[in-house]
């Protein structure tokens, strides 16, 4: 653009966690200096006072600096990552929309997830006259029951014939030659009985909210809220205990990716991604990984912007780093094909976000055959998110590659998502928990193969736990075998604690306090000692009862 249209000023809008990349690979294909803009207001100020070819921004910043980025009057803008903006209705995107440029180039892998509304928007920051009035395309190509509800698309080959003049769009299959192969493997796994205990008890508010349902077709927003949660709970269980109590570590996923690591790391250059929604799925590996040596970094979104480049870069280039543990912040955009293993240690409800994850290692540059693996536990509802998964991928293949014309969504936002939820929960098959003496086994196995530092596992006897516990939450009273009256000071210490936690509400969350997602209401368990020091401390205040009587 700049040889050929003059092109001077060049705004790059990108999530923040890609900036620095922007800036890395303008470089190298360019030869050209670019500036990323952070810091505070008044350094940002500065920053677009400057005479830079290239500026590069993020979308969280469109909007306090517009007046700066109207000033500087960019010639051409990229948007990377443009489904952020899919939602004219946000911040962001009205923010983007206000900026003017001779020239845009629009960058996605994802252009449409879930309804034709989403291309719209992009369409029209690149070209506002493109896809003709909205309503005028919307009556053509939506579907509606009786009342007026949209039912599905139509027409949609259509769409895409009117997107090809300013639309480039490469397939995957169009590049296949060009990319390695690439091996999906579902791994199942078992539940442990303590996790099949969460998983049922959330999986019954869930019956319950989808009967109701059912007889009313609405939903208050407090059952959406206990919906959710309940959702989000059997999902958490699926990977571990901890991710609820944060005191108790039942699960087996965990596991197997150690095992399946002292299998990948026999090879000395051999590196892996592994990918969750949730930092506590972090913790419990990085205790693996610690306990092995294994060098690691962990990628998030609580993780400064400026920092984001450094862990890639170790990652890339430091032999004695070989895992990077990331969130969905990582992904998209970043360049990790030096790695060749992917590991999914939960699935995600949309299917794009799957296949970005994925492609962060099954991307050009790739030179060895990529391999993924999902963890999915047996019998509970990652197991059902399989066969939905599947089925969101069909409206953006009917526009953008090609494929049907006519696509079926079946009713409002909410019936869709109902059924969504119907469906996974209908498709759960039978699971077998483990038994305490199998996990016990398998723990010991694992302790064998290599000794946890500073980890221990405590068994709990809570039945729910709100989702979004502090991490340093006061353990359980352990030790309680060598003095049972230690274990009563114990758990009279830890009692005491835990009501003035239900006092004072700045209190960091304690461990024996829980909230009822049906009900709203907290309740305190105090976890039972273990049998012998239970016996031994009944007999002695059985004595201490017996002579204060005499």
């Amino acid at each position: 653009m700049a040889k050929h249209f003059a092109v001077s000023k060049v705004l790059v809008i990108c999530p923040t966690s890609l900036k620095y990349q922007w800036q890395n690979e303008i470089a190298r294909f360019s030869g050209r200096d670019s500036r990323v803009i952070a810091s505070g207001r008044a350094q940002r100020q500065k920053d677009y006072a400057l005479d830079d070819f290239c500026k590069i921004t993020n979308y969280e910043k469109l909007q306090p600096d517009l007046d700066l980025i109207t000033a500087w009057a960019p010639e051409l803008v990229i948007v990377d990552e443009a489904q952020r903006v899919k939602n004219w209705n946000t911040i962001a995107a009205r923010a983007l929309k206000r900026i003017d440029s001779p020239y845009a180039v629009v960058l996605t892998g994802t252009p449409l997830e879930n309804k034709l509304e989403e291309l719209i928007s992009i369409v029209q920051f690149v070209d506002q006259h493109r896809l003709g009035p909205t309503w005028k395309l919307l009556h053509e190509h939506q579907v509606k029951d009786e009342s007026g509800r949209v039912t599905g698309y139509t027409g949609l080959e259509k769409i895409g014939q009117t997107l090809a003049p300013i639309m480039i769009r490469r397939r995957k299959s169009e590049v296949l030659m060009q990319l390695p192969e690439r091996t999906d493997q579902n791994l199942l796994v078992p539940m442990t009985e303590m996790q099949m205990t969460y998983h049922l008890e959330n999986a019954e508010i869930v019956t319950r909210i989808v009967q109701r349902w059912r007889r009313m077709k609405f939903l208050s927003d407090q059952d959406q809220r206990r919906l959710t949660c309940a959702l989000q709970n059997m999902r958490m269980s699926c990977n571990s205990t901890y991710l609820l109590d944060q005191e108790s570590d039942h699960g087996v996923k965990a596991d197997e990716l150690a095992a399946l690591f002292d299998e990948l790391f026999e090879q000395p250059d051999a590196k892996a991604v592994v990918f969750s929604q949730w930092t506590r799925t972090h913790d419990i590996v990085i205790r693996r990984l610690e306990a092995r040596g294994i060098g690691y970094v962990s990628f998030h979104g609580g993780v400064p912007s400026e920092k984001r480049p450094s862990l890639v870069k170790r990652f890339r280039d430091d032999p004695g780093c070989r895992v990077f543990l990331s969130t969905d912040a990582g992904s998209t955009g970043l360049n990790l094909q030096h790695a060749s293993t992917l590991i999914n240690m939960d699935l995600p409800w949309n299917p794009a976000i799957l296949e970005q994850r994925i492609a962060r290692i099954h991307r050009m540059g790739q030179k060895r055959p990529a391999r993924i693996v999902n963890f999915v536990a047996k019998g509970t509802i990652e197991e059902g998110m399989l066969s939905v998964l599947a089925f969101k991928r069909s409206l953006s293949a009917g526009i953008l590659d090609g494929g049907t014309s006519e696509i079926s969504l079946g009713g409002s936002r909410l019936n869709r998502f109902m059924r969504d939820v119907e469906s996974v929960t209908g498709h759960m098959s039978e699971g077998e928990a483990m038994t305490p003496v199998e996990e016990t086994a398998g723990m010991a196995a694992e302790t064998q193969a290599a000794p946890m530092r500073g980890a221990h596992v405590v068994p709990s006897t809570r039945t729910g736990a709100e989702i979004g516990g502090e991490h340093g939450a006061a353990q359980a009273p352990t030790n309680m075998d060598a003095d049972p009256w230690q274990a009563l000071v114990q758990i009279g210490v830890q009692l005491l604690s835990a009501l003035v936690a239900t006092r004072d509400a700045a209190t960091p969350a304690h461990p024996w306090i829980e909230c009822d997602p049906a009900t709203g209401m907290r309740n305190i368990k105090v976890p039972l000692p273990p049998p012998q020091t239970a016996r031994r401390l009944a007999d002695a205040l059985s004595a201490l009862a017996d002579a204060l009587r005499a």
